[in-house]
């Protein structure tokens, strides 16, 4: 008997491949929904440093709501 999975259940299995997470590099600038314009500093394997001017982030991979200009 199959069984129709439910929406949020954690056990449903993903549809395709993950999404990649989009590569940055020094100097490159960036764009963020709190803190807003800013310029990579330096990048890590899993970590990106982001000077906005007025304070400098640290973001882990994937990077959520960080997009690159």
């Amino acid at each position: 008997m199959n069984r129709r999975p439910l929406p949020g259940s954690p056990f449903n299995r993903p549809s395709g491949p993950p999404e990649p997470v989009e590569e940055y590099s020094a100097q490159d600038l960036v764009t963020h929904d709190r803190y807003g314009l800013g310029r990579v500093v330096s990048r890590t394997e899993d970590a990106l440093l982001v000077d906005f001017g007025t304070v400098k982030q640290r973001f882990r991979a994937p990077y959520a709501k960080l997009t690159k200009l």
